[in-house]
């Protein structure tokens, strides 16, 4: 059965955070809030809790995990960038964007596409993943929480907490925060490239819709 937690939103309680980071630490996988919609996270380094998030989204091994870090610092030891790179994430993060990059030698081989080396990396703009990455001190392993046979990820976590509540440990209710996943950039190349609209806009890439 999952553990529930009322979370606030701008201000979460230290308390409920040092909890679920122990979940965390343990095992666990939870659900959680961020700036674009609910999102399953674990530990990067958990495989097993990382097939669980597999299992509860029914998706294979081609599927991509997104790893969300605290800051551009913890961001650059998960992906090489450049100055170029480097200014563009600067004037968009943080945000709802997930940014595809070339991965270093820190992310395991199981989450890198398989021809291009690349992982998907991100930096929220909400305070309560702001402190779970905090506290945990890595990033966080995470998936939009969309379910099998759903067209929309889930945004009330009374809902979530009913169809997961024996698959995940935790639900972390922060209030609705939307049903729009990030948008998806893609900096491996020459110019950005959007592979996903989503939440974040796209005038800091110098981009129009």
């Amino acid at each position: 059965m999952a553990q529930f937690f009322s979370i606030h939103p701008d201000n979460p309680q230290p308390r409920l955070i040092h909890r679920a980071v122990e979940i965390l630490r343990a095992g666990g996988v939870i659900a959680y809030p961020t700036d674009s919609c609910y999102a399953l996270g674990c530990r990067l380094g958990d495989k097993a809790a990382m097939e669980r998030v597999r299992a509860i989204r029914q998706v294979d091994a081609r599927h991509h995990f997104a790893l969300v870090c605290r800051d551009l610092a913890e961001l650059g030891v998960y992906a090489k960038v450049d100055n170029s790179q480097f200014r563009l994430l600067k004037s968009a993060t943080p945000g709802s964007y997930t940014f595809l990059l070339r991965a270093t030698r820190e992310v395991p081989k199981r989450l890198l596409h398989p021809s291009r080396r690349t992982i998907g990396l991100r930096v929220p703009n909400h305070r309560v993943v702001q402190a779970l990455l905090a506290e945990l001190g890595e990033p966080l392993l995470s998936s939009t929480l969309t379910l099998p046979g759903d067209d929309l990820p889930l945004n009330d976590a009374q809902e979530i907490r009913t169809r997961l509540e024996h698959v995940v440990n935790l639900v972390l209710d922060g209030g609705s925060c939307g049903i729009v996943p990030t948008t998806v950039i893609d900096l491996t190349g020459e110019a950005p490239v959007v592979t996903r609209r989503g939440k974040g806009s796209i005038a800091p890439f110098g981009l129009r819709a």
